[in-house]
């Protein structure tokens, strides 16, 4: 092992430069995976007759495929169709689909986990079907969704690292380039990159912890 010359400074900011792209997948990943996750959810809690079947069929499909191979087919054969992506936004893309699916579910079991009288009242006072799925519904729901979709990023985050098969530049794509130099860097490297992880999601732990006693 040849922890020093793993950690020179080349090595060590080529490896960090790896896990600049990891966070950049991540966090894009997060926010739009998030986003569409809500608002499929969001329909499937509203039972819009036709769409919410044809989204069930979808979703399901989707968080019964594995991540990879879902990888795989934006980035070799979407491209034979005629639509090919940048090799960033092939492994963002990827992951939204697959983590939007997760997130949705998990979207529409805290809405239905309201109890419904609450809704009622709500609608019967006067508040909209909007009024009452703002000021109503999602409070209520929002703390039990918080841990499983905090627990959901976290995988994205770990999920990431699959995208080293498409060969894009993040950390474990880099860390294996290393570790082709010099099989001495294998351990050195690969407890830099658990110690890295551990930061970001340690952290996501404790943000859902604070977020969960704040909605308490």
């Amino acid at each position: 092992m040849d922890f020093a010359g793993a950690y020179s400074w080349p090595n060590l900011s080529f490896i960090l430069q790896g896990f600049g792209v990891t966070l950049l997948v991540a966090a894009l990943s997060i926010l739009f995976s998030f986003v569409l996750g809500t608002l499929l959810g969001a329909i499937r809690y509203a039972r819009i007759p036709i769409l919410y079947r044809i989204l069930a069929v979808i979703i399901d499909l989707i968080r019964n495929l594995p991540l990879l191979l879902i990888i795989y087919f934006i980035y070799i054969v979407l491209p034979l169709v005629g639509v090919k992506l940048p090799l960033l936004w092939a492994a963002i893309s990827a992951l939204t689909i697959f983590e939007g699916a997760m997130i949705s579910e998990i979207v529409r079991g805290g809405l239905n986990s309201v109890d419904r009288g609450q809704i009622e009242a709500a609608r019967s006072s006067g508040l909209s079907y909007l009024q009452t799925m703002r000021f109503i519904i999602l409070p209520l729901a929002l703390r039990r969704m918080v841990p499983p979709i905090v627990s959901q990023f976290i995988s994205l985050l770990k999920d990431t690292s699959l995208c080293v098969i498409i060969l894009l530049p993040e950390m474990m794509h880099n860390i294996q380039i290393l570790q082709g130099h010099s099989p001495n860097y294998v351990i050195p490297s690969l407890i830099l990159a658990a110690v890295l992880y551990f930061a970001v999601n340690y952290t996501l732990s404790i943000i859902a912890r604070r977020l969960e006693a704040k909605t308490a």
